[in-house]
């Protein structure tokens, strides 16, 4: 196997933290990408399309590195949730969840050696019907701003939820490892 250094096109510190639990060296660099959706374009294929893009762009200023892009979009009645920003919208992101189910749609893409690897990895999270109490209490002790959807399942979050469904739990915090794995051992990466 030769060298290789790796790229996470992301300037995101919990995708950092899931990637470094794979024990490869890597560096972190946030591309300038524009995430809106495209018009008429459904939550899956912009959390496609920007797991693609941001990929690319790290390409572009790493070439021969192989890189990470990744993206998550969560859906809500075809509409797509984004990061609250303000308690005040992170308030009505959790009101308007409540009792209700919210896919999150995880894109990941891997280019190395010429190749390039996508997958898609979608996590459908069931809220519990908590109260307004409850909300303030949570955004007192984890003022989620953020995260889409307001709420971190890794942390506090965890209790404003009824169940989970998915295929890897970390692609609900952002990076699909098990997926993520499985490219980097095609491409000869050592992971164990």
């Amino acid at each position: 196997m030769k060298d290789f250094s790796i790229i996470l096109a992301s300037g995101s510190r919990y995708r950092a933290e899931l990637l470094g639990r794979l024990g490869l060296p890597f560096e972190s660099w946030a591309p300038a990408v524009d995430e809106s959706p495209l018009a008429g374009e459904a939550c899956v294929e912009t959390a496609r399309r920007l797991a693609r893009l941001k990929a690319q762009a790290a390409r572009g200023r790493f070439p021969g590195a192989w890189v990470i892009g990744s993206d998550q979009v969560a859906e809500l009645d075809g509409r797509p949730v984004g990061k609250p920003g303000t308690r005040d919208n992170a308030r009505a992101q959790l009101r308007a969840m409540r009792g209700r189910r919210v896919v999150f749609h995880t894109g990941l893409c891997l280019l190395a050696n010429g190749r390039a690897h996508e997958s898609m990895v979608p996590t459908e999270v069931a809220f519990r019907d908590y109260t307004d109490a409850e909300i303030e209490r949570y955004l007192d002790r984890e003022p989620a701003f953020d995260c889409a959807g307001s709420a971190k399942s890794e942390a506090l979050g965890i209790s404003l939820l009824a169940s989970l469904r998915g295929d890897d739990p970390t692609a609900l915090v952002g990076l699909p490892l098990i997926a993520l794995a499985g490219m980097l051992r095609a491409e000869g990466a050592p992971v164990p």
